[in-house]
């Protein structure tokens, strides 16, 4: 590699590593995802079982077991720490980049590449969830390495990394990819190509490297582990909502508008001049092969009944590709207010995005208010050099602006807005009041959305509240019990049963109540 290579690469890694490695584990773990992983994670460990991933001391078909290894390694080294759960997910992310960075450079051009790499990197929800001790960037990286290596002819590397997305999150680590694949070679004509994919070595890489922990599963766990994970996580899922979302046909779209940010002001030309580009261009081929990407990720979890904010996750390398390309595509141009248009829709996201943060801080969450003030002012900045940059000619520096803005909202984010809504969304202020009281006999009952994140900072499982059930374990004649619940469900009960409680620590809207003697 020349010297120019390094260059890139290194900016890409500086870049990248510094926005997902700062203040990693500077938070605590947010519920009710990620100490769902953290959890799982300590249990393997500590029951050293790495065949069946289990929570609160029961089995736990959930996930394929990928990032439950990734933390427990990582929690070997680190200790049993939210740096160690966040730790692969930040690693996988910054991988990524490098790889969308490395597939642009081969598969379209050096610039295109580096600009993609950096789209990447600092795109809202990419580097959100990079930091987050979650799966999506895991499953990301092995789906983009499977479809970037196939696009190279790797075909039997690209088997490889299929194996290890089924791995991470199901069978959409497979089916996905074959999906977009097979419709590229029907939009392309090219069906002949399946003779030339090794299409039956490579679906046996990919049972070689999936199978083996399904099997094993089967064996030990039967038709429970089937019914759970294949039925209910994923056929289920599927075709049933799991939450109100589910129903809402459009609701990627916002999710990508933002989630994209502050790319998103590039994307409708950048499709677009790939799709025209797709007939007479020499890259043409492989500009259709990102768009279907993009596509098919979009539409499948659009048709998914349930819906997750993180699920299009892997549609955002083949959009950083499109923006790289159409970037460079501009940057060749010359024009000088060849970013005018992009510079508007910039002007519009920041103020749409400001506005929702100052509504939130408004009507949910007030200690949001200093660190939007602070977004504001930095944007604002970002808006007055990029709208420089556009009068005066210097659109190179443009991409810059970007790029440093973003890097350095990820300064704000980290230690200014996400430290303010923090004890919104964990509760390991109120597992610290809890432990300090605790008599470590007494039944703890504990909502659903808070016993991941309880269990984790205070190593007491308990049980899960089901819905109705409080009334009958308050009116009831057993003994001492805890319950850690919503506020306003605390407060929503009848005086009678109100006053055979005693509140001991509130958090935000989260509430820990004792059930004394009778």
């Amino acid at each position: 590699m020349n010297k120019n290579t390094w260059l890139e690469i290194i900016t890409v890694l500086i870049v990248a590593g510094f926005i997902m490695a700062f203040r990693l584990g500077g938070l605590p773990l947010l519920d009710p995802d990620e100490p769902v992983y953290a959890q799982t994670a300590r249990e393997m460990l500590a029951a050293q079982d790495f065949v069946s991933p289990r929570i609160y001391g029961d089995f736990w078909y959930d996930k394929p077991p990928m990032y439950y290894w990734l933390v427990a390694g990582a929690m070997k080294i680190a200790g049993q720490t939210e740096l160690a759960a966040r730790l692969p997910s930040a690693l996988f992310a910054v991988g990524g980049a490098l790889l969308v960075y490395a597939g642009g450079r081969s598969l379209l051009n050096r610039r295109a590449g580096l600009i993609a790499g950096l789209a990447l990197a600092t795109s809202l929800e990419y580097f959100y969830l990079g930091k987050a001790a979650v799966t999506d960037a895991t499953l990301t990286f092995f789906m983009s390495a499977c479809l970037l290596l196939y696009l190279r002819r790797k075909y039997h590397l690209a088997y490889i990394a299929a194996g290890l997305a089924v791995l991470t999150k199901g069978p959409v680590g497979f089916i996905l990819p074959g999906l977009i694949i097979l419709i590229h070679l029907v939009v392309t004509r090219s069906m002949g190509q399946l003779r030339r994919i090794k299409l039956l070595s490579g679906s046996l890489l990919v049972l070689a490297v999936s199978l083996p922990w399904y099997w094993l599963m089967y064996q030990y766990h039967g038709m429970d582990f089937v019914d759970t994970f294949l039925g209910f996580h994923n056929v289920t899922r599927f075709l049933q909502p799991e939450h109100a979302s589910g129903s809402l046909w459009y609701y990627y779209i916002p999710v990508l508008i933002i989630g994209f940010f502050p790319w998103t002001i590039f994307l409708v030309q950048a499709l677009t001049a790939a799709i025209r580009a797709g007939h007479d261009h020499e890259q043409g081929s492989k500009l259709v092969f990102f768009v279907i990407w993009a596509t098919v990720i979009f539409a499948f979890f659009s048709l998914s009944q349930t819906k997750l904010i993180s699920y299009i996750l892997p549609m955002f390398p083949p959009l950083a590709l499109l923006v790289g390309w159409y970037t460079d595509r501009c940057l060749s141009s010359a024009e000088p207010g060849v970013f005018k248009i992009p510079a508007v829709l910039l002007t519009l996201l920041v103020t749409l995005v400001e506005a929702a943060f100052f509504i939130i801080a408004k009507q949910s969450i007030p200690e949001l208010f200093p660190g939007t003030v602070t977004a504001g002012i930095l944007f604002a900045i970002v808006l007055g050099l990029a709208w420089y940059t556009v009068y005066t000619g210097r659109n190179k520096s443009f991409v810059g602006v970007l790029v440093a803005g973003m890097t350095a909202f990820v300064i704000v984010l980290m230690t200014v807005l996400l430290p303010a809504a923090a004890p919104w969304f964990s509760v390991k202020d109120l597992a610290g009041e809890f432990q300090a009281q605790y008599d470590g006999q007494a039944p703890v009952y504990i909502s659903k959305s808070y016993r991941p994140g309880f269990t984790y900072y205070t190593g007491t499982p308990g049980t899960e509240l089901e819905t109705g059930e409080l009334k009958n374990l308050v009116s009831g004649d057993s003994g001492k019990a805890y319950f850690v619940l919503k506020k306003k469900t605390y407060l929503g009960l009848p005086p009678a049963e109100q006053s055979k409680l005693q509140l001991i620590a509130t958090q935000k809207d989260v509430a820990l109540v004792m059930k004394k003697n009778n």
